[in-house]
């Protein structure tokens, strides 16, 4: 009786799934409902529509700043709005909550993962799931990881595409 062996288990390739670090729920402020005929914010408006402002929905969440309409909007207006966002949201960004959502996995990748513990290792970036990965997580993996990996490959340890892998150190001869 032959013995099945589980060559991928035996391979000492280590699997990095990207999808924890995707689980980032962006409530959006949008500055357009704050713009006087749609055109232009008023600061004193403004200020009293953020002292109005219920902080509940943002509270412990990553925010999204940004205005929806092309309009004049003053710098000044989104450093404003974090203000009074900062003391409850988790974070607070500038830009289309879709953006915003990259560069928030982006940060939770470069923040979250050590590199260290993969020093050496031949990694997959798992490539299949229940959750959608954006690429740019794959990218912020990579380039935090390439450095101290043995090997770096995309997808499941069974089938993979291989993206890169150290080269032997050449030996200088006198």
């Amino acid at each position: 009786m032959e013995t099945l062996v589980n060559k991928v288990a035996a391979s000492g390739i280590l699997t990095l799934d990207l999808s924890p670090y995707c689980d980032t729920d962006i409530v959006a402020f949008d500055l357009q409902p704050h713009l006087f005929r749609g055109l232009i914010l008023k600061e004193k408006d403004f200020r009293e529509a953020l002292k109005a402002l219920d902080l509940m929905p943002f509270s412990g969440k990553d925010v999204a700043v940004f205005c929806s309409v092309d309009a004049i909007i003053p710098v000044w207006a989104y450093a404003l709005a974090t203000v009074v966002l900062r003391p409850v949201a988790r974070s607070v960004y500038f830009g289309a909550p879709e953006i915003v959502r990259e560069k928030v996995i982006e940060d939770t990748i470069r923040r979250e993962i050590s590199p260290e513990i993969y020093a050496g290792a031949r990694l997959v970036l798992k490539g299949c799931g229940d959750v959608a990965i954006p690429a740019a997580a794959y990218v912020a993996a990579t380039d935090l990881l390439q450095p101290v990996v043995q090997s770096l490959m995309y997808g499941e340890p069974c089938s993979t595409v291989p993206l890169y892998k150290k080269k032997a150190a050449s030996v200088d001869k006198p």
